[in-house]
């Protein structure tokens, strides 16, 4: 029963600021009021609010990242260059709320983050989000847009009374706009990809997650590839693998099996279970790591492309050949 769906407004936690267990479960549009994350003292240490875009054009991958902690905040604009696979990439950590203003719940405004080198702003409007982004070497002014009927895969997951999970993925949003690098200005069409989250969550949380966007014989198919630590576990008995083919989401509620080397992250990837046999074959590993005392992170983000198939909910089997995006492999202590 946990991996049901939710068709009715919920809040994922009660007055006191505890799970409720009716909001445990998944949405096709946004159904959940997560205010109270972030606000107040309950559960201090562990809240974390954060939006990351993934943006995938014929020229550049970038990533725009806000990040909310209760003890500190992040703002980050990484760019990946196709042609030369030469990466450009802004960081910068505040402590507290400094410089961060973010909403309770998805889609209910405006996510701003502002450091010394780093101002980030993404705005919800009728016909999208618009993602801006400055640092000295960077310029982003994309819109994501939103196609009527179009669906978004929200997920509820507890870890216990007082921490819980909840993220939106959604993953096919067309973008439209321009990313300019040293002065030079490129053409963003592409598809964009949105990991939304208002969780508090333990301190160690280890995952695999990865996307894939594009368009097949005429079809525009984004999926999300779910798991919780190494092997694609359930999250507390949901899973956070689903499609979306046309803008309607197609829930996949089983379990996905992981299988790559992690000796070399750059050899095929085989992501699969009954409703879905895809194998990623990576073009460029972004490895990151950083560890700043209590907090700490090392990361395996590899892109390239996808070939496979993937089960519709009523049992077609649809062709993921040519889909491009990621697979990852994070460690966080935060």
């Amino acid at each position: 029963m946990r991996d049901r769906e939710l068709t009715s407004p919920v809040r994922l936690t009660d007055h006191r600021g505890r799970l409720n267990e009716a909001s445990v479960g998944w949405t096709r549009t946004q159904l959940h009021d997560t205010d109270r994350i972030g606000h107040g003292w309950y559960g201090w240490g562990r809240n974390k609010r954060w939006e990351y875009w993934g943006i995938v054009t014929p020229t550049h991958i970038f990533a725009l990242t806000i990040g909310g902690l209760d003890y500190a905040n992040v703002r980050q604009v990484w760019v990946l260059d196709r042609a030369t696979l030469t990466e450009l990439d802004a960081f910068e950590i505040s402590p507290l709320s400094r410089g961060l203003s973010m909403t309770g719940t998805h889609g209910a405004g405006v996510n701003t983050s502002r450091g010394r080198a780093i101002d980030l702003r993404l705005v919800d409007t009728d016909a999208g989000t618009r993602l801006l982004a400055r640092t000295p070497r960077v310029r982003v002014d994309v819109l994501a847009g939103i196609l009527p009927g179009h669906e978004a895969m929200g997920l509820a997951s507890p870890h216990s009374r007082m921490l819980a999970e909840y993220t939106v993925k959604d993953v096919d949003r067309p973008t439209t706009g321009t990313i300019t690098v040293d002065g030079v200005t490129h053409d963003a069409t592409g598809y964009a990809v949105l990991d939304h989250a208002r969780s508090r969550t333990p301190y160690v949380t280890d995952w695999n997650w990865g996307a894939a966007v594009g368009e097949v014989d005429g079809r525009r198919i984004g999926i999300n590839f779910g798991g919780s630590g190494p092997g694609g576990m359930l999250v507390n008995g949901i899973s956070h693998t689903g499609v979306t083919i046309d803008g309607r989401v197609h829930k996949i509620p089983t379990a996905l099996t992981w299988e790559y080397d992690r000796t070399d992250f750059m050899r095929p990837w085989r992501l699969w279970n009954e409703r879905m046999d895809v194998t990623f074959t990576p073009f460029f590993d972004r490895h990151a790591r950083t560890n700043f005392l209590i907090i700490f992170n090392e990361a395996h983000q590899c892109f390239g492309t996808f070939a496979g198939r993937v089960q519709t909910d009523e049992g077609e089997w649809v062709s993921v050949d040519g889909l491009e995006g990621w697979a990852e492999d994070v460690r966080n202590r935060w």
